[in-house]
């Protein structure tokens, strides 16, 4: 149950002055909250923090105010000129003096009544809005704000400005966020006192008050106390959270995994290669974890084609030794089939049966891989989430690998862990994550990095090119197919759109095919399953010989002699997004070429992405560019996915809090693992502030 002193911040926004059905929708739209189903509760507008102020504190006098400059002035009207009878759209003006000179205060379609009220000709009057000048005749149009001389304090001087949507107006989303504020209850603070002080942080109220009502510029920085003490509640409630997920998952207590080594020293003599160092190193952290009583976690990041399949084939192999299962999960039915392509003949040359499961097996084959699993003569199962459904049954699971983590929340986590009596957990990510980034996504695991590629792989040449010298660029591919090699061809879009103009699959798929005639495949993700495997089959066969293809073809997908890509609208792609696109190539023995089709003329943003592509093949360096282009919520893709896309926090102003907060959390977990004391009490307040409820629930879970 939540404590009830949180109920104010918990009331739908509706239950504010002034916010009825239509305004809520509105507001809606700009509360940084991730809604899902509900509807904005109260608390949700105390995060929807402004990014800039109105400074109202220039008072020049009229001769002394530049031209767009938002000014203040001190008046006394003089007359006031309505328009013509029935000339609705010539504006209403009323003119006013200070020493210095005389202005026209502009308004359209004005109310005649109301403007003599407010401003009897006579009276001294404040006025504050955007200066401007024609022929040298100075005019403010609808001044921002208007109020008798006596009433001048009422006045913001320093006002903030919220992100806004159409219909939505900054003075009705200041009000509302005014009563919000009100509401803050009397709360306790769960911030370690040491950690406060030397961070020079305001108690919570005070930051929200400070952020809502600043006093100038500075205080809505994300640079500023304020905001910083904001970020970091909200990492510690991520933290706690992934924490408590962990010590949950932990406590589940798993068994050591120790093994002959006969089946893995079977795997080994079939690869028609030795393991690089990293993968090595990977391995034997990996074993260690197994060997122990407690449950692993453990996040294995690898870059495109660094071999990190065969290390988590090792590491099943283990698990079998030891007489367990062992299941991988593939976020897509085309990559679990290709894991099943890779794993299932060393499997067999080590005496171990391989079985497939996904949305698309039925019938007789599905029935007999649900009776193997349950009867554990299937050892190694490769799957898509299919795996999790009710009706799979596992004899004895020990070993959970789920690749490309990023698109499994802890929801995911949980799930799968339901199936064995707690099986130890490698998780998989092609995405090269920047160090901070693994701290707000996995700060439950322990890392393995992989850093070198496998012998043998060649270097990829990446090369930038207009879109207008696309006639080179056909005659060159035409010259690679006549010497053999495979060409990947990925377009931003499924088809044509008036919206955005940019060529679509299959807009390039058909221009193509008249150029080259059948050789030309599609594949994109509106394609059923089986169409889609089919187009992979044909090309990597060499069927066809140059797949035009959306961003499906990004993750995992294995054609050794594929040798070009070309991204077309480079521009319009994430540096991860491109790095990982890229890695579809270079992986035989030929060199390889990356051509970044581009239209002019370009932003600086995308400039500085495709220069780095040019320069660097490091998926680490890439992510850590990556991150500080574009932020981390578009970087792992956050929104729908169970990652963190923040409300307040942003990582690259606030990533120095990161380390302090998870340091926090396990500290105080290992001293107060249920949250009874004092402090833990307030912590879990904070929880249920950042929406970390199902962090609180496994404490009485637990």
């Amino acid at each position: 149950m939540r404590p009830s002193l949180l109920d104010p911040l918990f009331a739908p926004i509706t239950s504010l002055e002034g916010v009825g059905p239509k305004v809520a929708a509105l507001i809606e739209k700009v509360v940084p909250a991730d809604l899902g189903e509900r509807r904005a509760r109260v608390g949700d507008l105390l995060f929807t923090l402004p990014h800039q102020v109105i400074d109202r504190r220039n008072r020049p006098g009229i001769a002394g105010a530049a031209q767009g400059a938002i000014v203040t002035l001190e008046l006394r009207i003089d007359r006031h000129q309505p328009p013509p009878r029935g000339n609705r759209s010539v504006p209403y003006r009323v003119f006013a003096h200070d020493d210095t000179g005389e202005i026209a205060l502009t308004f359209f379609h004005a109310h005649a009544a109301y403007l003599e009220k407010q401003m009897p000709v006579g009276e001294h009057v404040v006025v504050s809005g955007r200066m401007e000048w024609f022929n040298g005749r100075p005019s403010m149009v609808h001044p921002d704000h208007i109020a008798p001389l006596s009433g001048a304090d009422s006045l913001p001087l320093v006002e903030p400005v919220y992100p806004l949507t159409a219909g939505l107006s900054g003075k009705v989303l200041r009000r509302v966020i005014g009563q919000a504020v009100e509401r803050i209850p009397s709360l306790p603070d769960w911030l370690d006192a040491a950690v406060a002080r030397k961070q020079g942080f305001p108690s919570f109220p005070d930051a929200l008050r400070k952020l809502h009502d600043p006093q100038a510029p500075l205080d809505v920085s994300p640079e500023a106390s304020a905001w910083r003490r904001l970020a970091y509640d909200e990492f510690l409630a991520g933290q706690l959270s992934l924490a408590l997920v962990r010590a949950n998952v932990k406590r589940l207590s798993g068994r050591p995994l120790t093994g002959d080594g006969k089946i893995e020293d079977a795997i080994r003599k079939a690869l028609p290669y030795s393991l690089t160092g990293s993968q090595e190193f990977a391995l034997a952290e990996i074993n260690a974890d197994l060997a122990e009583p407690e449950r692993m976690l453990r996040l294995l990041q690898g870059d495109v084609g660094s071999g990190k399949t065969v290390v988590a084939l090792l590491a099943m192999a283990r698990a079998v030794e030891a007489g367990g299962q062992a299941a991988l999960m593939a976020p897509t039915e085309i990559l679990a089939r290709q894991h099943l392509a890779t794993i299932a003949p060393l499997a067999e040359r080590a005496g171990l049966k391989a079985a497939i499961l996904t949305g698309r097996e039925k019938g007789r084959d599905r029935s007999s891989t649900l009776a193997g699993l349950a009867d554990g003569s299937i050892d190694i199962v490769v799957g898509t989430h299919a795996l999790f459904q009710e009706q799979v049954v596992f004899r004895d699971l020990v070993l959970a690998v789920v690749d490309e983590q990023h698109r499994f929340g802890v929801h995911q986590r949980l799930a799968i862990t339901a199936k064995g009596d707690a099986p130890d957990m490698l998780v998989m990510t092609a995405t090269p994550i920047p160090r901070t980034l693994v701290l707000t996504a996995f700060g439950d695991m322990d890392v393995s990095r992989l850093t070198e590629k496998p012998a043998g792989r060649q270097p990829i040449k990446t090369v930038t090119l207009p879109l207008e010298r696309m006639d080179q660029l056909v005659g060159r591919i035409s010259e690679a197919i006549a010497d053999g090699q495979k060409v990947y061809w990925i377009c931003p879009l499924v088809e044509d759109s008036d919206e955005i103009k940019v060529t679509s699959a299959e807009e390039r798929f058909a221009t193509l095919k008249h150029e080259f005639g059948d050789v030309v495949g599609l594949v994109h993700g509106r394609m059923k399953g089986a169409e889609k495997d089919e187009a992979m089959r044909a090309f990597k066969e060499g069927e066809t010989r140059i797949l035009v293809a959306t961003t499906v073809i990004e993750v995992g997908v294995d054609v050794p002699d594929a040798t070009i890509i070309v991204i077309e609208h480079a521009e319009r792609f994430g540096l991860a997004q491109l790095h990982q696109l890229r890695g579809r190539v270079g992986r035989g023995a030929k060199a390889s070429s990356c051509v970044l089709l581009y239209k002019d003329p370009l932003g600086e943003t995308a400039k500085r992405r495709l220069s780095v592509m040019r320069e660097t093949e490091d998926g680490f360096v890439i992510s850590e560019e990556d991150l500080k282009l574009r932020g981390e919520g578009e970087l792992l893709g956050t929104r729908q996915s169970g990652t963190p896309g923040f409300q307040v926090a942003r990582i690259e102003f606030h990533a120095d809090l990161l380390e302090v907060a998870r340091d926090d959390a396990r500290l105080i977990l290992s001293r107060d693992p249920d949250l009874k004391s004092e402090r833990g009490q307030a912590l879990r307040l904070l929880l249920y502030l950042f929406g970390r409820d199902e962090a609180v629930r496994l404490l009485r879970a637990g």
